[in-house]
């Protein structure tokens, strides 16, 4: 099998840069446009931000971690190399895209790999109409904010918001409430992936919500359309015996 080429790319962090430098000292590194293989040096958040910022050269993209959080990155080793990206084992991500509509009547799209929220911009509550292919299943939603996940990220905000862990692959969105308050009894619900959720803010200028889509906060939303993207994906590479679809499991029996 022929060498691929990898380009690097790294955090800021004094750790990352420090293996940057190392890695690049042992193998070849190429442009980004070049590559056949992305190897990003960080925690999850730089993963995120690098599968954002070059989602357009369609090169799958594999994660070393070092960071605080690495659950989408394999252990960092630099030796080695080559041989992990040969036995590597592709899982496909897909992005939701997210369509907010502003108070000024302005709209931004956005995607987002773990997540879209939406959440209270002041002490009071917000009040959300949730729509479901276009038909109403919550009028008045009172909550601190709701938000819908992936499967891959599900063991992130959405799990910490008392939402489902969802089986990679599984073909499905969580949709989990933050906080609610009212309708009480409501949790949230488990939807199909092609579900196009609809999230209303009701009262927004006495009660003002913002949108994000992983990291890329819209204020003062009025409206904020959600699906899963038909046409956009990535390929994330894992270590065989440390990959996404077993750490998303083992979450589902940690203690």
């Amino acid at each position: 099998m022929l060498k691929p080429s990898i380009a690097f790319v790294a955090s800021r962090s004094e750790e990352a840069q420090a293996a940057l430098a190392e890695v690049r000292a042992r193998y070849a590194d190429v442009p980004l446009e070049n590559a056949d293989v992305i190897v990003a040096l960080g925690g999850d958040g730089f993963m995120l931000r690098t599968l954002h910022r070059h989602l357009a050269l369609n090169k799958p993209v594999y994660g070393m971690k070092l960071g605080t959080v690495g659950f989408l990155m394999n252990q960092f080793r630099a030796e080695g190399l080559i041989d992990r990206l040969a036995r590597a084992q592709p899982t496909v991500l897909k992005p939701l895209v997210m369509e907010a509509i502003g108070e000024s009547g302005s709209t931004s799209t956005s995607l987002a790999f773990n997540e879209v929220s939406l959440l209270r911009q002041t002490k009071q509550a917000a009040h959300i109409r949730v729509s479901l292919n276009g038909a109403v299943k919550i009028d008045e939603l009172m909550c601190d904010g709701i938000l819908v996940s992936t499967t891959a990220g599900s063991t992130a905000y959405n799990l910490s918001a008392h939402g489902p862990i969802l089986p990679l692959g599984a073909d499905v969105l969580a949709l989990t409430p933050i906080s609610p308050f009212r309708p009480r009894r409501w949790r949230g619900a488990i939807l199909r992936a092609g579900t196009v959720v609809k999230l209303e803010v009701l009262d927004p200028y006495k009660r003002p919500v913002s949108a994000t889509a992983d990291s890329n906060e819209v204020r003062d939303v009025i409206e904020v359309s959600i699906r899963e993207s038909r046409d956009r994906t990535v390929d994330l590479l894992f270590d065989p015996e440390h990959n996404l679809e077993d750490r998303i499991l083992n979450e589902q029996f940690a203690c």
